[in-house]
């Protein structure tokens, strides 16, 4: 069979998925981010207006406090990461009831957002859970406003999201390290290797690559947070858990100011793409 013969049958399987990706993926991004330069309407023609929806957005204050939390989000990244890869060492071992507490780190990724949101609202309320039981240990003399507070609201709003990823990244990691040579383990223990000179000499080396990904996927997640501030708080309290993302919700479909809403989530790619770009220079694996 010809190169030439092989090329095309390669695109000929490829066009079912690439004519979705365009008409789904593609097309609405460069769209998208055209519209994000005009003053798009329903109702009247539509003009080019350059960059007056990105200096309308960059002069209000809620998009540039919700691009602020936005990156707050970030400083949740290393938690996720350090705390799944803990998980998956903890269930990489061949114990009983093993597979029950894999499963049981994995529920809160299948979990809707919805039972999410009565669940930590219930948990998060001045009368719920969380500071009946801190009370009870005498760890604070009041209830605690969690989600009424403007300065815990959003951290708590970060732990839920950390709550959801963590067994996501955790599969991930399993999967890693269930793929790592145990003869290389074996020649480690028969040289005096100790268990944490081998997890960081001979794991983590071959974690790199799957390090590289969770930490982009974790990064994107945490500047597209938006979910868990729908259903707990709807940006407040005083807006401040406000993000980028949901500002561009609260433009686009609860304003219907579809071109700022468009110019916000074109912001937040960029960063989104920015970022993405610095994981993968400074986490790729270096083979020497």
């Amino acid at each position: 069979m010809s190169a030439r013969r092989t090329t095309l049958q390669a695109w000929l399987f490829l066009a079912p998925a690439l004519l979705l990706l365009a008409a789904f993926s593609f097309w609405p991004v460069g769209f998208g981010s055209y519209l994000a330069f005009t003053d798009y309407s329903l109702i009247r023609p539509t003009h080019w207006v350059g960059l007056d929806n990105f200096r309308y957005i960059f002069d209000n204050e809620m998009f540039v406090t919700g691009l602020k939390n936005s990156l707050v989000f970030l400083l949740m990244v290393p938690f996720v990461q350090v705390g799944a890869l803990g998980l998956a060492v903890l269930v990489n071992n061949q114990l009983p009831g093993i597979r029950l507490f894999r499963a049981a780190f994995y529920v809160p990724v299948v979990t809707t957002v919805s039972v999410v949101g009565i669940m930590w609202g219930f948990m998060f309320h001045e009368q719920g859970a969380l500071n009946y039981v801190l009370m009870a240990m005498r760890l604070v003399d009041a209830p605690v406003g969690w989600l009424s507070n403007d300065t815990l609201a959003l951290f708590a709003i970060m732990f839920v999201t950390l709550w959801r990823g963590l067994g996501w990244y955790m599969v991930m990691y399993l999967a890693a390290l269930q793929a790592v040579p145990a003869d290389m383990q074996e020649a480690a223990i028969l040289d005096g290797a100790t268990r944490w000179q081998r997890f960081w000499r001979i794991t983590v080396p071959m974690l790199r690559p799957t390090i590289m990904v969770c930490s982009i996927l974790s990064v994107l997640a945490a500047l597209k947070a938006y979910q868990e501030v729908d259903v707990l708080t709807q940006g407040g309290p005083m807006n401040s858990t406000f993000t980028a993302l949901y500002y561009a919700y609260d433009q686009g479909l609860k304003h219907l100011k579809l071109p700022r809403a468009l110019a916000a989530s074109f912001v937040v790619s960029i960063f989104c793409v920015g970022i993405a770009m610095l994981c993968l220079r400074y986490l790729k694996p270096r083979h020497r």
